[in-house]
């Protein structure tokens, strides 16, 4: 039963945003300690890198389409803010800036497979998105219930 709740960390894309967090953890470690606003940023990108992996392993246990897409614009929206990170460390005169385009190529990477692994979804997996966000091609959001249809 173990086995099968964490299939999720067998993904390529999962693999790679437990990467991405690594590496970012290892950056945000040369951020100097006494520079208050680039320890703010720190704790930023440690909290946008986590949520890709726990929204992964969120997504896969969810299984319903609605759930999985709102996990997956979450997903998105952390991983485009990792990208911006390096503005921010420079701004506030981290030294080690370089290294952050390692993230940047990382975050490519993970891109990639974030297509994938959303093309993958079940779209006949899913009860109707009332708020019409996170509904599959042709379901909306005052469409009536099928689960109703039924006697």
């Amino acid at each position: 039963m173990e086995e099968d709740f964490n299939q999720y960390m067998q993904l390529p894309i999962y693999k790679k945003a437990e990467e991405i967090y690594e590496l970012v953890q290892q950056i945000a470690n040369l951020i100097p300690e006494d520079n208050e606003r680039l320890m703010s940023t720190k704790q930023f990108m440690l909290a946008d890198a986590g949520v890709l992996s726990a929204k992964i392993a969120g997504a896969e246990a969810a299984g319903l389409f609605d759930i999985k897409m709102e996990a997956a614009a979450i997903i998105r929206k952390s991983a485009k803010d990792l990208m911006l990170h390096n503005h921010s460390l420079e701004a506030f005169g981290f030294k080690e800036t370089s290294y952050y385009q390692l993230v940047r190529d990382q975050i490519e990477e993970f891109r990639l497979l974030f297509i994938d692994w959303v093309a993958g979804f079940d779209q006949w997996d899913y009860i109707i998105d009332r708020w019409g966000l996170f509904n599959p091609p042709g379901v909306g959001p005052f469409d009536q219930d099928p689960d109703d249809l039924i006697e």
